[in-house]
């Protein structure tokens, strides 16, 4: 039987992949909300090992998943190494949670989809049927099915577009090569909801605080924009001129794996629940610039250098 949140006592939370841009996250808002949390990072805790995870699950009321495999690109010559993490490793994590008690709350991606039918494109519904395109996503998609077939009180969570103030993300790398090359090329034909890490872990908190119903729901901020028109946004917030940023579409810069060109999801279980959605992309951006990009030496070459860098997911 899974533990219920009680207003006002602290819950007992496991959160895996705790060191990532994520979890840090997810440890920060609990930590500031006076429950009870453990960390635990990939040196601490390998959740393909299932006795481990277990002793480590064992006495928690909620399990935060955030451990993951997500080298987009490496995972296609490497397919089984994202299996093991990505669908074994949450397997055994869930099961871990059923065992316990415990309410699993689990990270998954905008990957699982595959592209849109509809025209023009509306965002994807959480009950939408996957058709995952890449072994990153295929992976993911299977521990899915793996959290919903061993833990029945779960919340899969689908994100997509992160960023955050640790680690490589994509403002923080648009900024940097912004003021290092001068100019940058940008693909505009992939399209998403740029998501604030902190927002994402303040809405797991709000999931579970408010006893959301097991199931899928999606967790990015508001609206639409593509990768082109975030890294403008992005180079204005560093001080610079947006007009360094030129657009290109993604035939142009083939990668290793396929990107998503449509990565907008709906809210539709959020508001079933009643738990409320993270805000526009635009303004959730204004909030988060100054301290996801507080660290980094911005101020670069002046714009007429002619050194040009595509970049994308």
């Amino acid at each position: 039987m899974a533990a219920t949140y009680a207003r006002g006592v602290a819950m007992r939370w496991l959160v895996t992949g705790a060191s990532g841009m994520l979890g840090s996250e997810v440890v920060r808002v609990l930590t500031a909300a006076s429950e009870d949390v453990t960390a635990v990072d990939r040196a601490g805790l390998d959740i393909t090992r299932p006795g481990d995870v277990r002793a480590a699950v064992a006495g928690h009321d909620v399990v935060v998943n955030c451990a993951a495999y997500t080298a987009v690109d490496p995972a296609e010559a490497d397919e089984a190494t994202a299996f093991a993490v990505n669908a074994v490793g949450a397997a055994a994590v869930a099961r871990a949670a059923h065992e316990a008690g415990a309410r699993l709350v689990h990270v998954s991606t905008d990957y699982v989809m595959g592209e849109v039918a509809s025209a023009p494109p509306l965002p994807w519904h959480e009950d939408a049927s996957p058709d995952p395109r890449t072994a990153y996503g295929r992976s993911k998609l299977a521990g899915e099915w793996a959290v919903r077939a061993e833990c029945p009180d779960h919340l899969v969570v689908r994100t997509a577009w992160l960023y955050g103030r640790d680690g490589t993300c994509f403002p923080r790398t648009i900024a940097v090569l912004a003021a290092e090359r001068g100019a940058l090329e940008v693909v505009d034909d992939q399209w998403g909801q740029p998501t604030w890490a902190l927002d994402l872990a303040r809405l797991v908190h709000r999931l579970v605080a408010r006893g959301a119903p097991a199931g899928t729901y999606h967790g990015t901020a508001a609206g639409e924009t593509s990768w082109f028109e975030f890294a403008r946004a992005v180079v204005g917030a560093a001080g610079m001129d947006p007009a360094l940023v030129r657009a290109v579409p993604t035939s142009a810069r083939p990668r290793g794996a396929a990107r998503p060109s449509w990565s907008v999801l709906g809210h539709e279980s959020l508001a079933a629940a009643g738990v409320e959605a993270i805000g526009p992309w635009e303004q959730r951006w204004v909030a988060a610039a100054g301290e996801v990009l507080a660290d980094l030496a911005t101020v670069g070459r002046p714009a007429g250098q002619d050194s040009s860098r595509s970049v994308s997911r």
